[in-house]
């Protein structure tokens, strides 16, 4: 089925999207912004280990991406990625990743070898000029990280990247730590205690300095300060599961490309937010062919061989029905309602109905997939198709109030909302030859008929290379159109 867990944790501030505009592979979805594309959320491997391992395919280890940058338009949207070090120690481990964007190199050294035969007297170009341009720092970007495990159970991981055509660096800490049935509780200052048992549950802290958001137009957005902590459970035999946490901003958010003149996010807006949210997961057969000894083994004159299907996933032709309810609730400690209107020139602060945030707040949210599969993925060719079709409400609050205003003939837009209409994930696969799968991912907005209708979103598309060994591991090669961004990545046991 679709990934049906990126209904509550889309409403959370630690929802990672796969980008090419950070070193590290990924930015942080806004909640309250309608579930994005299950093609978009990033892998669950660091960005580092998936350059150590996807490297090992690729000339060098070097790997092309498609990163558009709105600093420097020269520099082109074509880069080169690579990871430089990796030193190790036991479980301890030390990354260096660089970026380079040969565009603007490439450009200049050829200008100016035309420019020298074009010139009254002909001279080749200095290696002194030549070497100018191949040290210019707005062509390369770096990354340092480093992994250090705490306890069995704990990790800590640090990051600093920099981009030579931009200001400053970013700086990222994650602390994550697993509950298993007598473990210790982690509190807030790093400090274990045996009073604090939460078995089957997962604590996590995110820092960064900036951190990078994106929503759901694909702008992006850079918030000074951004903290969460977060306490999740694993889902019971019984689908339930359920999170909370809290998160602060601090800082003004800044769009990225200073052309966006719309107003930030209120989720971005500088505050302290205490949010839990709970869900129920169900799902239902229609029909499902299982696997047998006899797709496993199969027989030819040189005798038995054993053969496991690419994805243990994908191995199973069925039909289901699944799905998704639940709900959340929270509050807004401290923050404000009201930022400078940049406009004004003044400083002075101005409210605006895009920017207000309740203090309290409650919704409910939810989610209906159907998924049909052909072909158990295991022969050369046309062993698997695969369609899913998933209807999303992000907040049924809003669904209610835009339902409302269609009965009342309101002439108030909607457009203020966007999370007021249900959206529509199609997502179809198909195998190309052998592990190589095609998919297609696509949003589609469902409006009333005598309005607009079904629009399209947003849509990705991708080829991936399924890896027996790691029984549900692909290397991902994917394009977006609507941000003009793409990468290749490493994703385990993700769909």
């Amino acid at each position: 089925m679709a990934n049906l867990r990126t209904a509550m944790d889309a409403l959370f501030w630690d929802l990672d999207i796969a980008s090419t505009q950070n070193l590290d592979g990924c930015a942080k979805a806004i909640p309250g912004d309608p579930f994005p594309l299950d093609a978009s959320r990033a892998g669950k491997a660091l960005r580092v280990q998936q350059l150590s391992f996807v490297g090992n395919g690729f000339p060098l280890g070097i790997i092309p991406s498609i990163s558009p940058t709105p600093f420097q338009k020269d520099l082109g949207s074509f880069s080169l990625q690579s990871l430089l070090l990796r030193p190790s120690f036991g479980d301890w481990w030390l990354g260096l990743a660089g970026q380079m964007r040969p565009n603007k190199l490439l450009s200049n050294i050829k200008r100016e070898i035309f420019s020298a035969f074009t010139a009254d007297e002909t001279e080749i170009p200095s290696v002194k000029n030549v070497t100018r341009h191949v040290f210019d720092q707005s062509l390369y970007a770096l990354a340092l990280c480093t992994h250090i495990p705490i306890t069995s159970n704990s990790s800590l991981y640090l990051s600093s990247e920099g981009h030579g055509e931009r200001k400053g660096c970013r700086n990222k800490l994650l602390l994550f730590h697993k509950m298993t049935p007598g473990a210790a509780g982690l509190v807030a200052d790093f400090k274990f205690i045996d009073c604090v048992q939460l078995p089957y549950h997962d604590i996590t802290l995110n820092a960064a300095w900036p951190e990078l958001f994106i929503d759901s137009k694909g702008r992006y957005w850079n918030v000074p300060e951004s903290i969460s902590l977060d306490c999740s459970s694993i889902i019971s035999d019984s689908g339930l599961r359920y999170r909370f946490g809290v998160h602060k901003n601090g800082g003004k958010p800044q769009a990225v490309v200073n052309s966006i003149d719309s107003d930030p996010p209120a989720a971005l807006l500088p505050g302290v937010c205490a949010k839990a949210a709970f869900s129920v997961q169900k799902s239902k057969d229609l029909w499902r062919q299982e696997e047998t000894d006899n797709d496993l083994i199969i027989k030819t004159e040189r005798g038995k061989f054993w053969r496991p299907a690419y994805d243990v996933r994908l191995k199973e032709p069925h039909a289901s029905i699944s799905t998704i309810v639940g709900g959340t609730f929270g509050a807004w400690l401290h923050g404000e309602d009201k930022i400078s209107n940049p406009a004004s020139g003044d400083g002075d602060s101005i409210p605006s109905s895009s920017k207000k945030r309740s203090p309290v707040f409650a919704d409910l949210f939810g989610s209906l997939c159907y998924t049909f599969q052909h072909g158990k993925f295991r022969k050369p060719y046309g062993d698997m198709t695969r369609v899913d079709a998933r209807l999303d409400i992000s907040s049924a609050s809003a669904f209610a109030k835009n339902i409302s205003r269609v009965f009342s003939h309101s002439s108030i837009a909607h457009q203020d909302n966007s999370a007021s209409l249900p959206r529509l994930s199609l997502i179809f696969q198909q195998q190309v030859a052998g592990p190589i799968v095609f998919r297609a991912d696509t949003k589609c907005v469902v409006d009333s008929p005598w309005k607009n209708g079904l629009q399209i979103e947003d849509f990705i598309y991708s080829l991936s290379y399924s890896l027996r060994l790691l029984r549900s591991g692909k290397v991902v090669a994917w394009y977006s159109p609507k941000r003009k961004e793409g990468m290749i990545e490493l994703r385990v046991y993700e769909f």
